[in-house]
């Protein structure tokens, strides 16, 4: 069987280039194929020194660092890929990489990490962060938007199996495709974070500081709980907002950005994962939850498949200061194994992602 992959783009190792890493580890001999290929050469070692075939975008002026101003022209890029000699195409989506054309005899699996946010439900927020909501350029914007909008729903036809990383996704694509997709759970590195039975008396937030991620409204909360210790680790632009917050309480140490040894070490130490985050999945919940770390999460988004309540964390209804007081309160007076919550990450490991998608790709699941 023949075998091509389809990446969004390569610019940096994230989230959804670790599922890229492990679909290349179940299809060691497929091609390749992304829109941009930007990656450092220090972090293309996931890669298994893979050539890539990209699109024309490649060789724009100014790809190299601002790709994504060619938004408009991703749908046409990726339609040109000719694939027509594989067997099976698995896409990586979250943008366009759905959008590749296949024929009869072909299986075209796709594994969606979200639909265009940013064109769907989250337009208008997006538009007001990038300060677009006046002006030509936000009347540009929005033109973009509904453009792809319009691509992204006819283009959602075209995959034979969707596959959902989430319930969450899995319900934003029905709601923006009115179709159905399987959720699958993204891969885990659980062999990285260890389990540790004993711990320290602190609780951790350890998160990019951007303003979806509500790290200041954690710093708040404990700000009025000064008998419980709460270490923050990251960096980002919602630093200033994160310090204001934690201004004068004696009981938050602001430990800036640290290295991946760090951030396993403080993980798998903390009496608590604090996350207020709407994820659409949250990979640092079940890293968490790997080192036998309870967390407590805000209960919408990723965190109501990853989070067992009252065995394994609790969950908060709202995003406010007295919600996560409250579920902090509930957790103090709870007892929760660190066993039961290595038991619960393993669900999400690096080999049970392997073996769903294969057997959903080569359909034998």
């Amino acid at each position: 069987m023949k075998v091509a992959i389809v990446h969004e783009w390569l610019e940096s190792y994230a989230g959804s280039e670790r599922v890229l890493e492990q679909l290349i580890k179940v299809w060691p001999e497929a091609d390749l194929f992304a829109v941009c290929d930007f990656m450092p050469a220090s972090e293309r070692g996931f890669l298994a020194g893979k050539p890539v075939q990209t699109s024309f975008i490649q060789r724009l002026p100014g790809a190299a660092k601002r790709f994504r101003w060619y938004l408009g022209l991703m749908p046409l890029a990726v339609e040109q890929f000719d694939l027509s000699g594989y067997d099976l195409v698995v896409s990586s989506s979250h943008a366009v990489a759905k959008g590749v054309l296949t024929g009869p005899g072909q299986r075209h699996v796709s594994y969606v990490h979200s639909p265009m946010r940013y064109a769907w439900d989250l337009q208008h927020q997006y538009l007001r962060q990038a300060k677009l909501e006046r002006g030509l350029k936000g009347a540009y914007t929005r033109w973009l938007l509904h453009r792809m909008r319009v691509w992204d729903q006819l283009s959602s036809a075209r995959p034979d199996v969707l596959l959902a990383n989430s319930s969450y996704i899995a319900e934003r694509i029905r709601k923006c495709w009115r179709r159905e997709a399987t959720v699958l759970y993204p891969p885990v590195d659980t062999e990285r974070f260890t389990l540790q039975a004993e711990k320290a008396d602190y609780f951790v937030i350890a998160s990019r500081m951007v303003p979806y991620k509500r790290v200041e409204l954690v710093a708040e909360a404990f700000a009025g709980m000064p008998d419980l210790r709460l270490v923050i680790c990251g960096d980002g632009p919602s630093m200033p907002l994160v310090r204001a917050a934690a201004a004068g309480a004696g009981n938050i140490e602001i430990r800036g950005r640290v290295s991946q040894d760090e951030l396993v070490r403080v993980t798998r130490e903390a009496r608590a994962c604090v996350l207020a985050a709407e994820e659409d999945f949250g990979i640092a919940t079940v890293e968490a939850q790997a080192c036998g770390t309870p967390v407590i999460a805000f209960g919408k988004g990723g965190a109501v498949d990853i989070v067992r309540p009252g065995e394994t964390g609790v969950l908060f209804a709202e995003q406010s200061v007295e919600a996560l007081r409250d579920a902090v309160r509930r957790f103090t007076a709870m007892s929760i194994a660190p066993e039961a919550c290595r038991a619960n990450a393993e669900r999400f490991s690096e080999a049970a992602f392997r073996a769903g998608i294969q057997a959903l790709a080569e359909g034998v699941a």
